[in-house]
């Protein structure tokens, strides 16, 4: 089958973009899951787990924007944007990644607790004995 120029350029453009996004995606999953399980076969089934997400989101993404051609260079780039993410701006975002999600939980620790206050002292009014 022969691939027009543009179409070669747009799947090697998605496939790279590809692999940032999973570079991404892979930071996001590393700050959730902190240092990592105290049991090792944990870790092995979410990090197992993880990559088929991974793949079936790298397929869903190819199947939409370049009708799932796949081939080696397809792999080739996939890992370029990936390496290219980790080499690049992995370091900078997962700082920015741990700092929002502090805040985010800080955010809603701090709604949690204002919504359960009046029931606090609902509680000590009627329940006091």
């Amino acid at each position: 089958m022969i691939l027009s120029n543009s179409f070669q350029l747009n799947l090697l453009v998605n496939s790279i973009l590809a692999g940032i996004f999973t570079g991404v995606f892979f930071d996001i999953y590393r700050v959730i899951r902190g240092e990592g399980p105290k049991i090792k076969i944990i870790g092995f089934i979410e990090d197992i787990l993880f990559w088929i997400l991974a793949a079936i989101c790298i397929f869903i993404f190819m199947l939409y924007k370049i009708q799932a051609i796949v081939n080696l260079y397809v792999f080739i780039f996939v890992f370029t944007g990936a390496f290219m993410y980790f080499k690049l701006i992995s370091e900078r975002l997962i700082k920015f990644y741990k700092f929002s999600i502090s805040n985010i939980l800080k955010f809603l620790r701090v709604s949690f607790n204002l919504c359960i206050f009046p029931l606090r002292i609902l509680k000590f009014i009627f329940l006091k004995k």
